[in-house]
């Protein structure tokens, strides 16, 4: 920048570039700093609503350590498929109703066609991968074992990594289909085709139904969500508690820290922002300018 003053200056500055001035280009004058703006437009969070909002990535952390609890007890024959077959139907239909019950007036709820089209939908998927459940069985069958549980778990922590949180209904492409990937390449690793289409069942209620309930729940039942969160995480750590007592722990300590100490952290760190702005920005231009496109 140039010095405040010129020597034997006669025709004040003017902050203009369409006019030839006895001026440097760089020169400034007494006035920059007068339209020095200090975080504008900060956002001031509160750590518990950063904590109620922070219960989904911890729910969802729940979720897949209950999917893995569910591959484990059937892998070691402690989990009959046909059981978790009527758990996941039963589930689905109550969760089906309470989603209904909990739909917003906006759109017609009550029609059968609607009704009958998400049969439909439920019906088709299920009896193509009753279907294919043969064929899954036996997709990674030359694959060694260790290969398959390192792509599973690259495959759910890509879930979790791309998975929507702020608008998770319904899940994104990329975050359900490597939540799909990975529980093919668990559910190819049980005994028998009836076990894998049990454990692919179950993880499209886990991954594809639940964010959709789950999502509506916040929007519409805003008093229940935590303790809806707070319960899938407990399920999480005891479910993982009954297998292994390291990753009980393991599970804890990531669900304390993503829901208790990182929401601390960025209100912490929120008080120490310093953004400022001022002349030396980009020009914003806030006109509508949508006439001029047609």
């Amino acid at each position: 920048m140039g010095p405040d003053g010129a020597p034997g200056q006669a025709v004040p500055w003017r902050k203009v570039l369409w006019e030839r001035q006895s001026f440097p280009d760089n020169y400034v004058d007494q006035r920059f700093l007068e339209e020095l703006r200090r975080n504008e437009g900060i956002r001031h969070y509160r750590y518990w609503a950063v904590v109620k909002e922070a219960g989904f990535v911890g729910q969802q952390l729940s979720c897949v350590a209950i999917f893995i609890t569910f591959w484990l007890y059937m892998e070691q024959g402690l989990l009959a498929p046909q059981a978790l077959l009527w758990s996941s139907l039963l589930c689905a239909l109550l969760g089906y109703g309470l989603h209904r019950a909990l739909t917003s007036g906006g759109q017609p709820c009550g029609e059968p066609r609607t009704r009958l089209a998400d049969l439909q939908s439920a019906a088709i998927f299920l009896s193509f991968t009753f279907g294919f459940s043969p064929v899954l069985k036996t997709l990674t069958e030359s694959v060694s074992t260790d290969t398959v549980y390192a792509m599973s778990a690259v495959m759910l922590l890509a879930h979790l990594l791309s998975f929507p949180y702020s608008q998770p209904s319904p899940p994104g492409s990329l975050s359900l289909n490597a939540a799909l990937f990975a529980s093919v390449c668990l559910a190819s690793r049980l005994p028998g085709a009836l076990h894998t289409f049990a454990m692919l069942s179950c993880a499209l209620l886990v991954f594809a139904l639940w964010p959709c309930l789950l999502q509506r729940m916040r929007d519409n039942a805003p008093g229940h969500f935590p303790g809806v969160c707070v319960g899938v995480c407990v399920g999480g750590v005891a479910g993982l508690g009954s297998q292994t007592l390291g990753g009980a722990v393991l599970l804890s300590s990531a669900l304390v820290s993503v829901t208790l100490l990182c929401p601390l952290l960025l209100v912490w760190l929120q008080r120490h922002k310093d953004n400022i702005q001022g002349p030396w920005d980009e020009a914003e231009i806030h006109e509508d300018l949508s006439r001029f496109l047609h």
